[in-house]
């Protein structure tokens, strides 16, 4: 067997068994996982999240879930918890233990002292039946029949699992919450993903050049107008100010390409009457949503019935959202 062949026969087979991995875990979502998620979501305290290895690492991973969509969580170490770490825990915290085995000594250790504490505890283990299982208020399983490795040891279908479930976990507390957008928002203010959530049109036209004409402007007046205010387009206006049309650079190429003459066009000869529109108020990813779907590059923003501007598609990418 070739390297190449080989490579390609592990890979599919790593995807296969942690796919399978996975659809097993949707038979595990019975009336234990309900209670423990209803735990957490009725809890005045905090979700303090532990494990030790690899599961650990999952734990910090749920940890930032939890946060971004409104269930306040913290991670401890469950090694660092018998060392001095339990002093993180309030008396309304709920405690969820995440172990592949439930058997490693450091969390039979962590779960003796919590019982002390008691603060209501959730395990998360593949083992139903092992100490951790067996010692928790509430039980998760999570099931897993082999590792993705062919020495079956290091973590993976495993870790897999764990990390699945604590979506899990995240996506039902946040619809119990009822989190919408505007609340994902204010946890995620920096970014493109921040941008995509509060950005809007207005944040962007609000800082660009107003580019307009009247109806009978001479092409010489629409080429300068276009050219000095760098949107690649202008609005046609009638005397009152209502939107009639806009021309495009692209316009105004095809005019010449089609050999027209230019004496005694006017604005209104080569303008498009039905120009793509966006709210004034509307997100900007939902400008760029109307901009790819129309194979454009740019869009007359509205405030109600008054002309407020163009946006660019170089003003998306400038604000990173592409």
């Amino acid at each position: 067997m070739t390297n190449e062949t080989l490579i390609a026969k592990i890979a599919k087979e790593t995807l296969q068994i942690e796919a399978d991995t996975l659809l097993g875990l949707v038979n595990t979502i019975n009336q234990q996982f309900i209670s423990a998620v209803l735990a957490i979501f009725e809890s005045k305290g905090r979700l303090i999240v532990t494990g030790i290895g690899k599961s650990a690492i999952v734990g910090k991973k749920i940890v930032a879930t939890l946060n971004s969509t409104g269930t306040p969580a913290i991670f401890m170490h469950a090694a660092d918890a018998v060392h001095g770490d339990l002093g993180i825990i309030l008396k309304d915290d709920l405690v969820l233990c995440i172990s592949k085995s439930g058997q490693t000594p450091e969390i039979k250790l962590l779960m003796t002292f919590l019982k002390n504490l008691d603060n209501q505890t959730i395990a998360m283990v593949s083992d139903a039946n092992s100490f951790l299982a067996q010692a928790a208020s509430h039980t998760i399983h999570t099931p897993v029949n082999k590792e993705a490795d062919p020495n079956n040891l290091a973590p993976t279908a495993s870790t897999t699992a764990q990390m699945a479930m604590g979506d899990a976990i995240a996506t039902s507390l946040l619809a119990l919450r009822g989190f919408t957008p505007s609340d994902f928002a204010q946890f995620h203010p920096g970014g493109s993903l921040g941008k995509q959530l509060y950005l809007r049109v207005s944040d962007i036209v609000a800082n660009n050049e107003l580019p307009s004409v009247a109806d009978d402007a001479s092409i010489k007046e629409v080429i300068l107008e276009i050219t000095s205010k760098r949107l690649g387009a202008t609005a046609v206006l009638s005397p009152s100010g209502k939107l009639l049309g806009i021309i495009t650079d692209g316009d105004l190429r095809r005019m010449l390409e089609s050999g027209q003459s230019m004496a005694g066009l006017a604005a209104k000869n080569i303008m498009t009457t039905s120009p793509k529109i966006i709210d004034y108020q509307a997100h900007a990813v939902k400008a760029l949503e109307l901009i790819r779907k129309n194979s454009i590059s740019q869009l007359v923003a509205m405030d109600g019935t008054r002309y407020a501007g163009i946006l660019h598609l170089h003003d998306l990418i400038r604000e990173g959202l592409i």
